[in-house]
């Protein structure tokens, strides 16, 4: 039974190495965090909660020390299960281990597909402001139009008016004046927000 012991902690050993590499490169991987604080294993199987596999091996290290405690004090059946129970647990990490990649690249395509919806969204959203954008761009042009037939008809009667009236006419076509450069300041400004919108990302 000692060599049995002995041969589980060499295969830990051998299986920690391999945990450490793959957590590492987990964590390097874009995809990864869509399992991030899931549980690699069942609840029923190992006590550790990680998305990590290395706790895990640590786990069987701490279980295989304590079955080495039941052998020397002789408690065969309680050790009979517990040999079960790593048994079971290290083929796990095994299977973790060897299927890490493909559910990491399930992952990316789960990835790419949340993406690409975040992506045609954004465009959506991106459409429809360009489109409220020029929607205001036409209605300033068309306020911008009958400010300048008001101007050119107040000018005509600023020409032709009475002294008593000249004044007040005069008043007109300067407040008509203002009014003009202001829709032209908010043409300019919604014409530099479209240029913005339109700009490539």
């Amino acid at each position: 039974m000692n060599v049995s012991l002995e041969r589980i902690f060499t295969v830990l050993d051998d299986l920690s190495q391999q945990a450490k590499q793959v957590d590492d490169e987990n964590q390097k991987t874009k995809s990864h965090y869509l399992l991030q604080d899931k549980n690699v294993f069942s609840e029923s199987l190992f006590v550790v909660n990680s998305d990590k596999i290395q706790p895990y091996v640590e786990e069987v290290r701490g279980r295989t020390a304590e079955l080495s405690n039941l052998l020397s004090k002789g408690r065969k059946e309680l050790s009979h299960n517990r040999l079960q129970g790593i048994e079971q647990q290290i083929s796990a990490i095994i299977n973790a281990l060897r299927s890490n990649k493909g559910i990491h690249q399930e992952a990316q395509y789960r990835l790419n597909a949340i993406n690409s919806r975040r992506y045609k969204k954004a465009a959506k959203q991106l459409f429809q402001s360009s489109q409220a954008l020029y929607q205001q761009l036409s209605e300033h042009h068309e306020f911008e139009r009958r400010l300048q037939v008001m101007l050119e008809d107040r000018e005509k009667l600023r020409l032709s008016a009475t002294p008593s009236k000249v004044n007040k006419v005069a008043a007109e076509v300067l407040a008509l004046h203002q009014r003009l450069g202001r829709c032209r300041q908010a043409i300019s400004k919604i014409e530099r927000q479209i240029e913005l919108s339109e700009k490539p990302r």
